[in-house]
């Protein structure tokens, strides 16, 4: 017997497209309106333009920005016959999920007066969400069609936003660089996507899979961009001032550190003793996501500098390793790695941040810890609180929390950000499964000829090529 699978959007793009926008239009008619930075209404003689949020927020709008649409579409175009799909997609992945999380994300954070209330800070905040969606993107790269991906934004965005609801507004935890809300949540919730769609043809490697001199060059220009603009992913979210500086510094320490430690590991495991172009791609990046929890931390110095070589060592050996071992005995496929360069790394980042919480004193901050660590703050009420406000003015009441109580709320929140992005992972994964999202077979995954039109230079004759675009499988 065989099936017949049709690689036409015509009609599926067009109508899943025009559902999705419609209800957004819809959605941004009802609910969504200016902030107090963005309503001409409020300014007045009195208003000093300068002191507009937008000035702060804009550049690290900019930077995380180029680093989604640049940084990772030129990443997840390695593969020798899938550059228009890494990027593209991509591309299409990331509108689309920023559009959403508007509005997902505005309900949960700045709805009130029965509005959403929209500045560039909801589009920065947005950004992250879309971080997410692409970081688990790559665990499926080249086998999925964009319908799929589309839905898989769709889903991924509202569990997203309730789970960083949740984390933020009852465990309130420390995690300025997003190791717990953004990397460790997109890295399971995209192994758990896979586990679904798992393909046990793919284990023993395809033909289409490989890469080539020219699309090794753009993977690594996506590498550089990442690199450049991490320092800004990292410290748009936290406090102005000395904590933004450190984050800033510890970034860029712990990337440079987790560079070097790559490239001698990867001359080290190679059996030829040469440098791999996948380790350099990935690896390198390791750092940004290590420090990421502590980054606006008194972690010094040498400690981002440690933890960046750790965790190079981490995504290095879960490359060589780890991921192969996934794919066969775990039924797991990571297309990209992305259990390497942003679970393993988040699980050390997370260990990090919890040392740091217990050894934090005011010895080492200063009256500033309660900045920092905003929830051991005293509660309202508490003497303690008025002497630490004549110190620091405008200093908010906290939780009165201890540092072994902090502790345990960033443990709690790892073990609530896994099980929520487990469970919506595999629950999305058995969506995506749906026939009308035309997931293409196994003998034409990572093959941009399925989807697009592609120049007469690309060699697509082991596909169909007529008018209807049918291809009989095999069943």
């Amino acid at each position: 017997m065989a099936k017949i699978f049709s690689s036409s959007l015509r009609c599926r793009l067009p109508v899943l497209v025009a559902i999705f926008e419609v209800l957004l239009l819809v959605l941004y008619a009802v609910f969504v309106t200016y902030d107090d930075s963005t309503n001409a209404a409020l300014q007045t003689n009195q208003t000093d333009p300068l002191q507009n949020s937008v000035y702060h927020v804009y550049p690290f709008f900019v930077d995380v920005q180029v680093m989604l649409f640049v940084g990772f579409g030129c990443l997840l175009a390695f593969m020798k016959r899938y550059g228009f799909g890494g990027m593209v997609f991509n591309f299409l992945t990331a509108t689309f999920a920023i559009q959403w999380a508007v509005i997902v994300q505005g309900f949960f954070q700045f709805y009130h007066d029965g509005k959403i209330h929209v500045g560039v800070f909801n589009l920065l905040n947005a950004e992250f969400a879309c971080a997410v969606v692409l970081i688990s993107f790559g665990a499926i790269l080249g086998r999925t069609s964009p319908i799929q991906l589309l839905v898989m934004a769709l889903l991924e965005v509202p569990i997203f936003a309730v789970t960083e609801w949740t984390i933020l507004k009852y465990l309130k935890i420390n995690d300025a660089g997003g190791s717990i809300l953004i990397h460790i949540f997109a890295c399971y919730f995209g192994l758990g996507v896979s586990a679904i769609l798992y393909r046990p043809c793919l284990n023993e490697g395809h033909s289409k899979e490989g890469s080539t001199y020219q699309s090794d060059l753009l993977s690594v220009l996506g590498t550089l961009f990442l690199w450049v603009f991490w320092p800004s992913f990292n410290s748009s979210l936290t406090l102005p001032g000395d904590d933004q500086h450190r984050a800033i510094i510890h970034t860029f320490i712990g990337l440079s550190s987790s560079t070097l430690t790559a490239f001698a590991l990867s001359a080290l495991l190679n059996r030829r003793g040469k440098l791999t172009m996948a380790d350099i791609q990935n690896v390198t990046l390791a750092g940004g996501v290590t420090v990421g929890a502590s980054v606006d931390m008194m972690i010094s110095p040498v400690g981002a500098f440690a933890l960046g070589m750790i965790g190079c060592t981490a995504c290095m050996l879960g490359y060589k390793y780890l991921t192969p071992f996934m794919a066969k005995k775990l039924r797991i496929q990571d297309q990209c790695g992305i259990h390497n360069l942003h679970g393993l790394t988040g699980l050390i980042s997370t260990m990090a941040v919890i040392i740091c919480i217990l050894i934090a004193s005011e010895d080492t901050y200063g009256p500033s810890l309660y900045q920092t660590f905003a929830h051991r703050a005293p509660v309202e009420g508490d003497p303690r609180l008025k002497e630490l406000q004549e110190l620091i003015p405008g200093l908010n009441p906290g939780e009165g929390r201890s540092a072994s109580e902090q502790a345990l709320y960033q443990a709690a929140a790892l073990g609530f950000s896994i099980g929520v992005s487990v469970a919506g992972g595999l629950l999305t994964g058995l969506v995506l499964r749906l026939p009308v999202l035309a997931q293409p077979p196994d003998e034409f995954c990572f093959d941009d000829a399925l989807y697009f039109e592609v120049p007469e230079e690309f060699d697509n004759s082991v596909l169909p090529t007529s008018n209807y675009d049918l291809v009989a499988i095999k069943d």
